[in-house]
C-alpha cells in the first residue's frame, strides 16, 4: 500500500479522533479543577493521538517505513507509561475516596462496575436477540422455519435482558439502602 494512501487514512482516523482529544483539551484547560488521574489520562490521550497525526506526517514526508514505524513505537510507549500513570492516580484517587467515605460510617458512593454489569446484560440480551432475529429470518427466507419465532424469540430474550438488568438495579439499590444510604429523591439524579 502506498504512504499517501495510509497517511490520508491516519489524517482521518486523526480528525475523527477529535470526540477524544478535544474533552481531553478541555480537561488540561481546567487545570487544577480536575483531578490528577483527569489531568494524566488527558495528557495520555493528547499523546496517541498527536502520534497518530505525526505518524500520518511522516508518510507523506518520507519513502522509508523506519521513520514513521519509530514515531509510532515511541509515541505508543509515551502513552502507555501515561495511561499507567493515570491508573496509579485513579487508584490512589478511590482509596483516598474509601476511606473518607468509611469515617463517614457509610460503604462509599456506588460502584461504576456493577452499573457496567448491568449495561453488559443488558446489551449482550439485546445483541443476543438481535442475531436470534436475523438467524431465523434467514432461516425462514430458505423456507425451513416457520415465521413467528422470528418476532417471538427476540423479543423473549430482550424482555429477560431488560428483566435482569432491572434486578440487578433493584438489588443494588437496596444494598444501598441497607448500608446507610439516603434514599433518592424523584429529582436525583442516577448513576
Amino acid at each position: 500500500m502506498a504512504h499517501s494512501v495510509l497517511a490520508l487514512g491516519a489524517a482521518v482516523v486523526t480528525a475523527a479522533g477529535s470526540v477524544w482529544y478535544l474533552p481531553a483539551l478541555a480537561d488540561l484547560r481546567a487545570g487544577a479543577d480536575r483531578p490528577a488521574s483527569r489531568r494524566t489520562g488527558a495528557v495520555a490521550c493528547l499523546s496517541g493521538w498527536s502520534t497518530a497525526a505525526a505518524v500520518a506526517v511522516l508518510l507523506l514526508l518520507t519513502d522509508s517505513w523506519w521513520p514513521p514505524c519509530a514515531a509510532a513505537l515511541a509515541g505508543a510507549t509515551a502513552t502507555t507509561g501515561l495511561w499507567t500513570r493515570a491508573a496509579v492516580h485513579r487508584r490512589r484517587g478511590a482509596r483516598e475516596a474509601a476511606r473518607i467515605w468509611a469515617q463517614l460510617g457509610w460503604s462509599g458512593p456506588p460502584e461504576r462496575s456493577r452499573t457496567a454489569f448491568v449495561a453488559v446484560v443488558l446489551t449482550g440480551g439485546l445483541v443476543a436477540a438481535t442475531a436470534t432475529a436475523a438467524g431465523v429470518l434467514w432461516a425462514h427466507g430458505q423456507d425451513t422455519a416457520p415465521l413467528w419465532p422470528a418476532a417471538a424469540t427476540p423479543l423473549i430474550l430482550a424482555a429477560l435482558s431488560l428483566a435482569a438488568a432491572l434486578a440487578l438495579t433493584a438489588t443494588r439499590r437496596a444494598h444501598h439502602r441497607e448500608h446507610g444510604a439516603p434514599a433518592r429523591t424523584a429529582g436525583e439524579r442516577t448513576t
